[in-house]
């Protein structure tokens, strides 16, 4: 509920940036999300912590498309890159410290009802700083506030450099407007439908969507949720390591996060994602071939072993496979329709026994100090899925981490600005629900190695159309983003030359 109500948040956001600015964008963004981490602190049931969720949601949506876009028109184009790319740092470095606060939070009574209640402070903190910056100073121009605009500009430029921005900017917005005067048309309809009309505003949603896309469909979300079961799936029983291991993957996410910001303006946007891409293509590949290898190198059920927990804790469908004589590994087990899990030897590759999933059934198990398994099996791959893991995310974080939402800031007109943003965003948080919501459902029809397979495959395609669909924007000002968007001769994957 979360993920939808972000889709909603993101598609307003997009309205309301255009129309009201940047600044009070995000200042309404943090009051919803303030109030949503109140109404799930002191939830009385569970269908109130969902209204909740669907508050922090839009809130989110909000942020996710107005953050990067506020902080790219407040930044010099030399260092624009770096500065977004802090955005994307903070953010996975705010989920690897949200995941040690909530581990604190589990030694304290009413534990749930801190960690959704004390992300609010985080908001408030956001809110009360805000009050003291300054509004885009391109979005106040285009609102005719030139003196505002001006003002705020000789306190981010130097000296030397000032005078030519502001000119720069001046040229820009009234070309802009004198463009949208000769369109005609007002309100989002008459916006959206100039915006289609546009050559260059077509293009950059190619660019912006497509990255917002494929930032999803690499399956990162599905890595970053479920990362505990993905290390059970790789054969680690324990909750508690699998939560501890996927702390090292939300840990990873930030470091890749700390690259982008020192590399994606001296690499550039499209070079730092064609290489996040071929190295997530490797590593899908990898997981996909370490858990088919852990399913095909599954230890057996043993018959007697199974019998001596008893008749009434069997796994009905392994009874039926014995009494016709079918021999049944791990991996059969933890599929059967009815719930079964693998209570593996004291050895853990010698076979084990297939009990039917009950309380009764796990404690017997672990009396005999044996682990239970119901995701993945045990195995002597285990380890190959975690290197794979963290590498995989080492290669995604630094470009298809970050770099999608930059790309976004960059490549439409400032007059469709806010709505392209809007819709960019709304195609990412749909992607998210999309991937996120089909995962364990994938893994239940191909298996977990058909599913990272998928994944790989997808991510082949995204590598493809990245490099024959969006430009590079290293250093560029927005009006030469702009002018290389709507030239004749226009072809992403070759470098423009404004002065041509």
């Amino acid at each position: 509920m979360a993920v939808a109500g972000a889709i909603v948040g993101a598609g307003a956001g997009g309205w309301m940036n255009d129309r009201f600015g940047r600044r009070p964008s995000i200042l309404i963004a943090d009051l919803l999300f303030l109030a949503g981490s109140i109404v799930m602190a002191f939830a009385p049931t569970p269908a109130v912590i969902i209204v909740g969720r669907v508050l922090v949601g839009l809130g989110v949506g909000m942020a996710s498309m107005t953050s990067p876009l506020y902080i790219s028109e407040a930044s010099p184009a030399r260092i624009r890159g770096a500065l977004v790319s802090t955005n994307g740092l903070l953010i996975t470095a705010g989920q690897f410290l949200s995941y040690l606060i909530n581990l604190a939070f589990t030694k304290v009574s009413g534990t749930w009802r801190w960690m959704l209640g004390v992300a609010g402070l985080p908001a408030l903190l956001q809110f009360v700083l805000m009050l003291a910056l300054p509004e885009s100073p391109r979005w106040l121009y285009r609102k005719d506030r030139k003196r505002e605009a001006e003002e705020i500009m000789r306190k981010v430029y130097p000296p030397e450099e000032v005078e030519g921005e502001i000119e720069a900017l001046r040229t820009s917005v009234e070309d802009d407007m004198a463009q949208e005067r000769s369109l005609g048309g007002a309100g989002l309809a008459g916006t959206l439908r100039k915006a289609f009309g546009s050559v260059v505003v077509r293009r950059g949603l190619t660019a912006g969507v497509l990255c917002q896309v494929a930032q999803q469909f690499v399956g990162i979300n599905t890595v970053m949720y479920y990362s505990p079961t993905i290390v059970q799936l790789a054969g680690f029983a324990s909750n508690s390591t699998a939560m501890a291991l996927s702390l090292v993957t939300s840990g990873l996410n930030a470091a890749g996060s700390l690259v982008s910001m020192f590399f994606v303006d001296k690499a550039g946007r499209r070079r730092l994602m064609l290489l996040s891409l071929m190295g997530v293509v490797v590593c899908l590949g990898m997981l996909s071939g370490v858990f088919f290898a852990v399913d095909s190198h599954a230890p057996d059920v043993s018959l007697a072993g199974t019998a001596l927990f008893g008749a009434n804790g069997t796994c009905p469908e392994f009874d039926l496979a014995a009494v016709a004589g079918v021999e049944w590994t791990c991996a059969q087990c933890i599929k059967a329709p009815s719930g079964c899990g693998f209570c593996a030897d004291t050895e853990k590759l010698l076979p084990g026994a297939c009990l039917r999933t009950s309380d009764a059934s796990r404690r017997a198990c672990r009396a005999g100090r044996r682990e239970w398994y119901m995701r993945g099996c045990p195995s002597s791959f285990g380890w190959l899925a975690l290197v794979a893991l963290g590498a995989y995310i080492v290669s995604y974080s630094p470009g298809m981490g970050s770099v999608p939402w930059l790309i976004n800031s960059e490549v439409y007109p400032l007059r469709f600005r806010g709505v392209c943003g809007g819709i960019a965003a709304v195609a990412n948080w749909t992607s998210n629900l999309l991937v996120t919501q089909t995962f364990l459902s994938l893994t239940q029809a191909l298996g977990t190695a058909g599913t990272f397979l998928l994944f790989c495959g997808v991510s082949a395609m995204a590598f493809l159309l990245i490099f024959l669909l969006v430009p590079e924007t290293k250093g560029m000002h927005f009006e030469e983003v702009e002018q290389m968007l709507g030239s004749k001769d226009y072809k992403a994957w070759k470098k423009f030359n404004s002065k041509a």
